[in-house]
């Protein structure tokens, strides 16, 4: 049986819980102290609405409820899609003292938030993470936005839930490829932060795809704690939050490059990371065989390990160029000094950078 876990994103006056376990969206208290005033508004997709909405709907009865249901993908994560979520609330006349639930992946997160953070200059929300991907890392730790036809989130703010709400029982309805993605960003925490944590996932990957309750909330809560205590440390990402982007800056790029959804974002950095790794050798850090675990163990969640056909040099070189970790002209990646070590650098040449890319593409 597996059992119902809290832990605690520690930020002073605008700390939050994470709830972690089966069966959640069935349980009001969890939100109900978290909701200030009478009126809320449910986001979520056309996916998710069918299978979790009404259950949502009928956990807060006593609050003036409204929802939106957003089409499904990336490729919607935009301004013109946000506009849907602030036409829902004035619609319906929502004050400062509504309350959006994000009910939904890695997108409606992003967007929920990033609409409470706009909205009358910014009103509570609650993240209900029904992805893996979401579960383990966007949901927590405030960051919200949109994409622009030029770069992956350039648009968005810090905005901190007031809690989030993870029902394990919601992975039982995700595609097999979206826990794969989801698997990517476990993997990344084992890689930057936690060696054991990494030996961990490689002893137990099978169950993880296996889908065994017990072991997905263990990832889950490992990866929640690792991030949650970044997060509490640098909240804005003025220096080592930016190490939870491993991959993150190669994988932008495949992403814009390939066309929003066309790659999953947990597909895009697993092949970033791999791209990461390849130069973190190039540069003496890590070991060839580094590089190998570092293959295998994504090799092993069903995850990309190269570009998609077609990306040359140049589209990596342009699109990387736009950046939210290029500063003043200098592009900066996460790179690895040892598996468990990461580091914000910009200390390798552009031609490392280049021979790089050019050998994992051809």
């Amino acid at each position: 049986m597996t059992t119902r876990q809290r832990l605690d994103v520690d930020l002073g006056d605008r700390s939050y819980p994470i709830f972690i376990g089966p069966d959640l969206l069935s349980d009001e208290s969890l939100f109900s102290p978290y909701i200030r005033g009478s009126q809320v508004m449910i986001v979520s997709n056309e996916t998710v609405a069918p299978l979790y909405l009404e259950q949502m709907q009928q956990l807060l009865p006593a609050k003036q409820l409204a929802s939106v249901v957003l089409p499904d993908g990336e490729s919607f994560k935009n301004l013109d899609t946000l506009n849907q979520i602030f036409d829902g609330l004035l619609e319906q006349r929502h004050n400062r003292t509504t309350t959006l639930i994000a009910l939904g992946g890695g997108v409606v997160g992003d967007m929920t938030g990033f609409a409470a953070a706009s909205y009358q200059r910014g009103v509570d929300f609650i993240q209900v993470p029904t992805t893996l991907l979401s579960q383990v890392d966007s949901s927590v730790g405030g960051k919200t936005g949109v994409n622009h036809r030029l770069g992956k989130n350039m648009i968005g703010a810090f905005h901190q839930p007031q809690a989030v709400v993870i029902d394990t029982n919601t992975l039982n309805t995700l595609p097999d490829n979206e826990l794969s993605a989801g698997l990517a960003e476990v993997i990344k925490y084992g890689l930057i932060l936690e060696p054991q944590f990494l030996t961990w996932l490689e002893n137990n990957m099978g169950a993880l795809l296996g889908r065994d309750p017990q072991m997905l909330a263990e990832a889950i809560k490992r990866s929640c704690e690792t991030k949650a205590k970044v997060v509490a440390e640098d909240e804005k990402e003025a220096g080592k939050r930016a190490l939870l982007n491993l991959g993150h800056t190669f994988g932008h790029a495949i992403e814009t490059h390939a066309g929003y959804g066309e790659w999953l974002h947990g597909e895009a950095v697993a092949a970033g990371t791999v791209l990461a790794a390849q130069l973190s050798e190039r540069l003496g850090w890590i070991s060839s065989a580094d590089v190998d675990r570092t293959r295998r163990v994504l090799e092993a969640a069903n995850l990309p390990l190269a570009p998609p056909a077609g990306m040359s040099v140049e589209d990596f070189i342009d699109l990387m160029a736009v950046d939210k970790k290029v500063i003043d002209g200098q592009l900066r990646l996460i790179l690895l000094k040892s598996l468990g070590d990461a580091v914000v650098t910009s200390d390798f040449s552009e031609a490392m950078l280049r021979d790089t890319l050019s050998d994992a593409i051809s």
